[in-house]
């Protein structure tokens, strides 16, 4: 990803995810902080990104729209509570940006079973990467 203009998107797309069960919960901000470093958005950007409406983005490259859903999910389960409204959202998005919705549902489902959260990234693209075929 290298516009600006498409970071604060994803990252937008992010913060707009993480109240939708009504709140923003304080991991949440701190995990939203990291991506934007990560994503090497200033500080006062990122927090007027809580301002704005979010900015409508179509990304390209299958493997930015896997990366950033998997953002999304870590996003979802920052809290320690899954809301459901918070799993049809993921859904919702996932199916928006072209992905499968059964690799969707697998990721969902491996990230719930893991003690952390997380799933190993090869895994990630793997469950993507068999639906085409």
């Amino acid at each position: 990803m290298d516009k600006y203009e498409e970071k604060l998107a994803l990252l937008s797309e992010m913060i707009a995810f993480s109240v939708v069960d009504g709140r923003l919960h304080e991991r949440e901000y701190l995990f939203l902080s990291m991506i934007a470093e990560e994503l090497q958005i200033d500080k006062d950007a990122f927090k007027s990104l809580f301002h704005h409406e979010e900015y409508p983005v179509v990304i390209k490259s299958e493997f930015e729209r896997i990366q950033q859903f998997y953002r999304l999910a870590l996003l979802m389960h920052c809290d320690g509570v899954l809301h459901e409204r918070e799993q049809i959202k993921i859904h919702e998005i996932g199916i928006n940006m072209g992905l499968n919705p059964h690799a969707i549902k697998r990721v969902l489902k491996a990230m719930e079973a893991s003690p952390t959260k997380m799933i190993p990234a090869e895994y990630l693209l793997e469950v993507f990467q068999e639906q085409l075929n």
